[in-house]
C-alpha cells in the first residue's frame, strides 16, 4: 500500500478532493439504498453499499492507471476511438436497453461480465479529447470555416446526433462544452456563431421530424417538452412529483439537517441515490452539508484551472479543460435541478451518485487531468536536477 501511494503522481489537491467526495458518497448512497432495497423486494441495503464500493474501486483503479499514461498518448487515442464510439452509439440506439425504469435506450450490455454501460458518457470524454487535439493542432494558423468542417465538426455532430434521440441533456452538455473549449482554444468567434446556429437548427429539425413521425425512431421529445413546460409554467402538476419531493427534502433539512440516514423523502423520491441525491444530502446534512459539497466542486474547478495553466503544452492546457470542466458543470446542473433552478435533466452528481458508468467516466476524466499534472511534475523534477531544457522539451513532444 505504501508503495502504491509513493507511485501516485499529479496534483495532490485533486486527489484529495476526489477521495473526499468518494468517501462521503457512501453515506447518502447507503441511506437512499433502503428505499431501493424495499422496492426491489430484497430488503438488503448492504448489497447496494457493496455495489457502490465496487464501482468506486474500479473507478479509482481506472484513474490510477490512466494517470500513469503520458497525456500525449491521448492525442492519437482520441482519433482511434472516435470511430469506435460511433459504432457503440449506433448499437446503443438500435439495441439499447432501459435501466431503472428509464424510458430511454442509453445502455448496452457488456458480454461475459453482463454489466450495463452507458455509451454516451464514454463518447463525451473521447469527443472532448478529440476536440482538444484538433484545436491544439491548428493553434496559430489562419483557418477558414470550410477547412474545419470535415476534420472537426462532422465527427462532433455525428456523435451528438447519435446521442440526441435518447439523451437530450447529455447532448446539450457535450455541445456546450465543445463550444466553450473551442472558444478558449482560439477558434474564431464568427465561426462559433455559425455552429451555434447550425446546432439550434438541427435540434429544431429533429423535434419536428420526431413529432411528425413518432414511430420512426426511439426518442424522448415529448418528455423533454413536458419537463420544460412544467419548469416554466410555475404550477404544480403530476409531472412535478420528483421536484416537489426534492424541495420538501431540502426544506426539511434546514440549516443542520435531520441527521445521517434519517431522510424521510428518500422513501418517496425516485432516483434518490442518483439524480436527486443532492436533495437527500441537504435533508440529512442541511444547508451546511450542501454548501460544503458545493465548495468541494468549486475547489476542484480551481485546481483544474491551475493544472491547465501549468501544463507544458497547448494540447495539455486544452485537454485538462476539455475533460475537467464538464465534471463541475454537470455537478452544478445536478444541484440546480434539485433546487428547481433548472428543468429535470437526469444528470448524476459526479463521484457521489450511484451508478457505475458515471463514476468510471468521471474517474477516467480525472485520470487524464492528473496525467497532465504528473507530466508537469516530471519536468519540474528534471529542471531541479539541472537537465537541459531541450532534453525536457524533446521528451514532451
Amino acid at each position: 500500500m505504501k508503495h502504491l501511494f509513493n507511485n501516485i503522481k499529479g496534483d495532490r489537491g485533486i486527489w484529495s478532493i476526489v477521495a473526499l467526495l468518494a468517501l462521503f458518497s457512501f453515506l447518502p448512497v447507503y441511506s437512499a439504498a433502503s428505499n431501493l432495497a424495499y422496492i426491489g423486494g430484497s430488503g438488503n441495503t448492504f448489497a447496494f453499499f457493496v455495489k457502490h464500493l465496487v464501482h468506486l474501486s474500479l473507478g479509482f483503479g481506472i484513474m490510477y492507471f490512466i494517470h500513469k499514461i503520458p497525456y500525449n498518448y491521448f492525442r492519437g487515442l482520441s482519433m482511434i476511438l472516435v470511430p469506435v464510439v460511433v459504432v457503440l452509439l449506433l448499437i446503443t440506439l438500435l439495441q439499447g436497453t432501459t435501466m431503472g425504469g428509464a424510458n430511454a435506450s442509453r445502455w448496452i450490455k457488456i458480454p461475459i461480465i453482463n454489466m450495463s454501460f452507458q455509451t454516451s458518457t464514454f463518447a463525451a470524454v473521447v469527443l472532448l479529447v478529440f476536440v482538444a487535439r484538433y484545436l491544439s493542432k491548428i493553434e496559430g494558423q489562419q483557418i477558414t470555416f470550410k477547412s474545419t468542417i470535415l476534420p472537426l465538426w462532422v465527427p462532433v455532430f455525428t456523435i451528438l446526433v447519435l446521442i440526441l434521440p435518447a439523451n437530450f441533456s447529455t447532448t446539450a452538455i457535450i455541445f456546450t462544452m465543445v463550444v466553450v473549449v473551442s472558444f478558449i482554444g482560439g477558434y474564431p468567434i464568427k465561426y462559433l456563431g455559425v455552429i451555434l446556429g447550425a446546432g439550434l437548427l438541427s435540434l429544431m429539425l429533429f423535434v419536428l421530424v420526431a413529432k411528425a413521425f413518432p414511430e420512426a425512431m426511439p426518442n424522448r421529445v415529448d418528455t423533454w417538452m413536458s419537463r420544460i413546460e412544467n419548469f416554466s409554467n410555475g404550477e404544480d402538476t403530476v409531472e412535478d412529483y420528483q421536484i416537489e419531493k426534492a424541495k420538501i427534502a431540502i426544506a426539511s433539512g434546514g440549516i443542520k439537517g435531520v441527521g445521517p440516514g434519517k431522510s424521510v423523502q428518500k422513501n418517496f423520491l425516485p432516483q434518490s441515490s442518483s439524480d436527486f441525491i443532492f436533495a437527500i444530502i441537504i435533508e440529512e446534512y442541511g444547508l451546511v452539508g450542501g454548501l460544503i459539497i458545493l465548495l468541494m466542486y468549486a475547489l476542484l474547478l480551481f485546481r483544474i484551472v491551475i493544472v491547465s495553466q501549468k501544463a507544458d503544452s497547448t494540447f495539455g492546457k486544452l485537454l485538462v479543460l476539455a475533460v475537467g470542466l464538464p465534471i463541475v458543470f454537470q455537478a452544478l446542473i445536478n444541484m440546480a435541478v434539485a433546487v428547481e433552478l433548472f428543468p429535470v435533466t437526469g444528470q448524476t452528481l459526479p463521484l457521489i451518485s450511484s451508478g457505475g458508468t458515471s463514476i468510471w467516466m468521471t474517474c477516467l476524466a480525472v485520470g487524464i487531468v492528473l496525467s497532465v499534472s504528473a507530466k508537469r511534475e516530471e519536468i519540474k523534477e528534471q529542471e531541479e536536477r539541472g537537465e537541459h531544457p531541450l532534453d525536457i522539451l524533446s521528451e514532451t513532444l
